[in-house]
Parts: C-alpha cells; structure tokens; sequence
C-alpha cells in the first residue's frame, strides 16, 4: 500500500538554536537547517545557550544532553523555567527507551537518539513549531503594546527594537545591565521587568549608588550587627536582604568603589552575604538589575571596574536609545505627556501646535525624555489657553547652561583655582560646575528644581554638588 503521509512543511525564518560541545555536529545541523530555510544560531555549551536566549529571540532549540558544565538536562530546567514558550529537542547517544521516557517528562518536547535522521529531525521541528505559529503573534503584539504604553509610547525602529528584547528579558530571572544616559528612563525599565518578571510579588529595591556615600554604602547594603561600628546601635538589616524574594536593582554601578566591587563579585557568586561586624553567611535569592549612564567597557580597559565583575552583571545587556535617535517619537510622547499633565492640573486637554511640534523636533534634548516631560509640564502651567506654542515652553535656558561665561563663584562655594578674567576655560568640569552653580544661584538653591532646570535627575544633582564640594547658603532646601 502506498504511503500517503505528507511531508510536514517548515516554518520559514524560524530561529533555532543548536547546542553542541562538539564543532563538526554543530556545522552539519547548522547546513542542514540553514537548507530548510531556518536561521540558526549555536552554542558550544548550556551556559552559552542561555545567554543567546536571554539576548535574542529563540523559536526552538536543539541541544545535545552530555555536554560539560549543566549539560541538556541543566538547559532543558533553565529554558522551561525562563522560557517556557520555547520547545526543546534533546539529541542523545544513550537511546534507551527509559532515558526517552525520562527526558519527556522532564519537559522536553521531543527527543532523538545519535545517529539521527536529519530528516527526522526536521519533520519534528516544523511540527512542534507549527503547534506554536497561531499562539505566538497574538501574544508578542500585546506584549509590546503593553511595554509601549508603559514607556510613553513610541513606535520609532530602535525603540520597536528595544520592546523585543525587554519582552524576551522581562519573564526570565537573569542578570540585566541597563545602559543608558541620563534621562531615559533606565529606572522605569527596571521597574517594568520587576513587575513583568517571575519575581513581581516579591520586594522592588533600588540601591543608588551614585549620591550614596561610599563609607555607608557598604552598610546599607549588606546591613550591619549591633556595635559593629560606631552608632551601630541595633541589628539592620541590609537593602540586599530586603531584596530576598523579589528584584534588586544597582543604580549607577559605575559609581562602587573598588572594595563594593569585590563583596558584589562575591554575593553574585555565592548568593550569600554577610553583614558589616558578622561572621554568619546569610542566603539572598534575588535577581539583580544594574544600570548606569557611565560607559563600563571604558572603565574596565582603564583598570577602574572589575572586569569579572562587568560580565557577572551583563548576562542581557538593554541599552536605551536616547531620544536625539528616536526623535519620530517626540509627537506621541508629546501628547500623551500633554494629556497626563493637564489631569493633573485638573484643566481642559492641551494640545501641542505644529510650531511648538517643530520646536520639540529641533531640540538636541540632552536631559532625553525626562527634560522633554519636564519642559510639557511647565509648559501646561505658562499655557494660556488649550495650545501650547513655543513661548509657553523653556528650552533656550536649557541649550545654554551646558556653556556659561564663567563667573564668579559665590561666597559659600570654595574656589579651588580662579582662571584669568576674561578667559574661557575649556574643562568639561569647569563648565559642568559652572552650570551646577547657575543653575542654583537661578532657583534660590532648590536643588530639585535646579534639577529640572538642567534636565538631570535629583540623585545626579546631590551627587555632582558632592563631588564639587559646591555649599548650599543658609538651610538645606532640598524640597
């Protein structure tokens, strides 16, 4: 009798994912699948699968099961607990039936024993991925409408980009570094794969480690016992053990000290801390989130940051478009920050006019989103009507702190070096500083409204007026 079987077709531009410790086995899949029309990416590890995983889409994977290291069965727990979605094929030369029976219900969706029949081998892939094809548009659309609306919105090509990569990192427990300038919203992503991940019941802490004094960073991260140091009156328990359970996430890391860099190092290895004055090992289970404005690739060839350190933190790496390149984004933004503001003040709908929209599109926006919110927030105070045009908004001050003539320094500020009258100093810090103090001077030293001024968060602003030992007059008038 003739067989009438129909071949099952595959799924063109599927991406699959090969792991094998052995180079001849992963060239031979990778022909094989490449003819049949699927992108394919490989792994000579377990560890190695799971980065690809975390970094970039993945429809299937094809892994070996005796491999050094966790091997296929270790890969298999990680992607069923991260990526669940995602169907594994282990390839194996022990093909007893026990050992098939096994790996099935471990969660693998299929298995084939070595030598295997490439034929085979892709009937079975275009099945289990033609199981999945009508489940998975739907899903990934609503996925990034949902991560669109929380950022603000924006549909430009890098921040669809982006939207992918937070959509594939969000469900997972991995290590994510985010990088990013100042201003783009480096802690709302944080906050947004906290609540999307499988840690969202669980505690959200955020260290900064940019204004935190290094002397008490230690402390307030790994707490300390009773006596340990002076005014160390009672037990406290650190922001890492407060983070046990849920995500924690180290703001500006570029900013640790050498000594914070080594005890990190350590906790992301062990798992485990100890508090300052306390010999006793005490288990965290967190996952860990990293961000910073500072370029750490820099700071590692320079001897600054630890380098072992930097890969533990970088297992995905989400770097933030600013917003000079993604500038299409600006009218939506625009609007949507319009809409929340004029809620806020409780007053009728403002709407952007074309000329003030042209204004927006011309700024080079150094604070990125952030200043763009700040100035639509004033922008609806100033406005007089239901329109908002370019007078009602503050720009030019903006453009032009970044480089003040210098000046003189007021009496409580200390000058450190007075430069010639007249002369234009050509220090980025210089200027920096200088546009730190006018901006203060201009808002009666309120340092979060000198802040906004400047288009940087409050953290940045209690942070530079440290590091330029710049004195605030009078009381503290921080609010």
């Amino acid at each position: 009798m003739e067989n009438t079987k129909q071949p099952v077709q595959p799924c063109p531009n599927a991406t699959i994912l090969v792991v094998d410790d052995d180079k001849n086995i992963l060239q031979v899949l990778e022909a094989r699948l490449a003819f049949a029309k699927y992108k394919t990416l490989t792994a000579r590890s377990a560890e190695e699968a799971v980065e690809v995983l975390a970094s970039q889409p993945v429809d299937l994977v094809v892994s070996d099961v005796k491999m050094p290291g966790m091997g296929g069965v270790g890969l298999l727990r990680e992607v069923l607990a991260q990526w669940p979605q995602v169907p594994v094929i282990l390839l194996t030369a022990y093909g007893s039936i026990p050992d098939a029976v096994s790996t099935i219900r471990s969660g693998a969706a299929d298995y084939l024993t070595k030598p295997f029949d490439g034929h085979q081998l892709l009937e079975k892939i275009a099945g289990l991925l033609g199981k999945a094809a009508d489940k998975a548009p739907a899903k990934a659309r609503q996925g990034k409408s949902a991560l669109s609306d929380q950022l603000w919105g924006g549909k430009s090509p890098v921040m669809r980009e982006f939207y992918g990569l937070m959509e594939r990192v969000a469900p997972t427990d991995v290590a994510v570094l985010i990088l990013g300038e100042s201003g783009t919203g480096k802690e709302l992503i944080a906050r947004i794969l906290h609540d999307q991940g499988p840690r969202a019941k669980g505690p959200f802490v955020i260290v900064d480690c940019g204004s935190t004094q290094p002397t008490l960073l230690e402390s307030e991260l790994f707490g300390h016992v009773k006596g340990s140091f002076t005014h160390a009156v009672r037990d406290k328990k650190g922001l890492m053990e407060e983070a046990d359970g849920g995500t924690l996430v180290l703001d500006e890391i570029g900013n640790i000290s050498p000594e914070m860099q080594t005890r990190l190092l350590r906790f992301l290895q062990e798992r485990t801390i100890r508090r300052v004055g306390d010999t006793r090992a005490i288990p965290v289970n967190c996952r860990v989130i990293a961000a910073t404005n500072a370029d750490l690739p820099a700071l590692v060839k320079k001897g600054e940051f630890r380098e072992d350190l930097y890969f533990r933190l970088k297992v995905v790496t989400l770097r933030v478009p600013p917003l000079r390149e993604r500038k299409e984004d600006i009218p939506l933004l625009t609007e949507r920050f319009l809409e929340a503001f004029s809620q806020a003040q409780n007053r009728p709908k403002v709407t952007a006019s074309p000329e003030t929209l042209r204004v927006l599109m011309a700024h080079s926006w150094p604070g990125n989103v952030r200043e763009l919110k700040h100035a639509l927030e004033s922008g609806v105070v100033f406005c007089r009507g239901q329109v908002l045009e370019p007078c009602d908004i503050q720009l030019e001050q903006v453009q032009a702190l970044p480089t003040p003539t210098p000046a003189p320094a007021p009496a409580a500020a200390p000058v450190e070096a007075a430069a010639p009258a007249g002369a234009d100093s050509l220090s980025l810090e210089d200027n920096e500083h200088q546009a730190i103090l006018r901006a203060l001077e201009r808002t009666a030293w309120v340092k979060k409204t000198a802040a906004d001024l400047l288009g940087i968060s409050r953290r940045a602003i209690h942070y530079k007026i440290k590091k330029y030992n710049i004195q605030i007059p009078g009381k503290d008038q921080d609010e």
